[in-house]
C-alpha cells in the first residue's frame, strides 16, 4: 500500500542516502534528518507514519530523541545502531522503540520490519471492536488508549498490544517464542528478551490497580493475565 511517510534519522549521508532510495522504490515517502535536534523538531513539522532513528547523533543523541517523541506521540520508532550490547537494545526498549536493528545490516531486512509495523498498526486501527475491560483497567486497541481507574495511561503502541493480546485470553499461558509470534508477527528478528521488557514496563504501570487480575509469570514457560474470583 505504501505512501506512508518514514523519517530516517542518521548522521551518516550515505546510509540516509541508500535507505531512502530502497523506501521510495516501495513507494513510501521519506524525509531525511541528521542530528538529534533537528529530528525532535522536524517530527512535529512533518509527523512521520514512522521514524528510524539512529543512536549516535550530535546535539541530542538517539535515546533522547526517542524519549522526546515518545513523550508527545506513540508513532513507531524502530532504532539503528552500531551498538549490538544486550543493554542497548533494552535500554532503547525501555523508552519506548518498537524495535531495534544492529548495523551493519541489510537494506530488505529494514524494509521488512518497516513493512511489518507499519501493516500492524493499519490492521489494529482498522479493527474498532478491539476493546477488553477488567476492574479498574480498560484496553481499547482500535484507538490505542489504556485506562487505569478511569485515568488515560499514556503506553508505547507494542506495550498496549502485548497486554491486549494477553487480556483478551485471560488465564491462558503464552511462551515468550509465541509472544513474539502473534505480537510482534512472525517477520521480527528480536529476541524474547524484549518480551521481558515490555512486561516490566506494563507492572510498573499497573501495580495495585487491581487484585482481581494481575499479569503473572509463569517460571520456564512464559506469562499470562491471571483473572481472579
Amino acid at each position: 500500500m505504501a505512501n506512508e511517510k518514514i523519517m530516517i534519522v542518521d548522521d551518516d549521508v550515505n546510509i540516509c542516502e541508500l535507505i531512502r532510495l530502497y523506501l521510495e522504490k516501495e513507494k513510501y515517502s521519506t524525509v531525511i534528518v541528521n542530528d538529534g535536534l533537528s529530528a525532535v523538531n522536524t517530527f512535529a513539522e512533518v509527523k512521520p507514519d514512522l521514524v528510524l532513528l539512529d543512536i549516535m547523533l550530535s546535539g541530542l543523541d538517539g535515546w533522547q530523541v526517542c524519549r522526546k517523541i515518545r513523550g508527545i506521540s506513540n508513532v513507531p520508532i524502530i532504532m539503528l545502531s552500531a551498538k549490538g550490547e544486550t543493554f542497548d537494545k533494552v535500554l532503547g526498549l525501555e523508552l519506548g522503540a518498537d524495535d531495534y536493528i544492529v548495523k551493519p545490516f541489510e537494506t530488505k531486512e529494514v524494509l521488512a520490519r518497516i513493512k511489518a509495523v507499519l501493516r500492524r498498526s493499519v490492521v489494529a486501527a482498522a479493527d474498532e471492536s478491539k476493546e477488553v475491560h477488567y476492574e479498574n483497567l480498560s484496553i481499547n486497541l482500535a484507538n490505542y488508549e489504556l485506562k487505569v481507574k478511569g485515568v488515560p495511561v499514556d503506553t508505547p503502541p507494542k506495550e498496549l498490544e502485548l497486554l491486549f493480546h494477553l487480556a483478551s485470553n485471560p488465564n491462558r499461558v503464552f511462551t515468550r517464542d509465541q509472544i513474539l509470534d502473534e505480537v510482534w508477527g512472525f517477520d521480527y528478528y528480536g529476541d524474547s528478551r524484549t518480551v521481558d521488557v515490555h512486561i516490566k514496563r506494563l507492572r510498573e504501570k499497573l501495580e495495585g490497580v487491581s487484585d482481581k487480575w494481575d499479569l503473572k509469570t509463569v517460571w520456564s514457560v512464559g506469562y499470562k493475565f491471571e483473572t481472579r474470583d
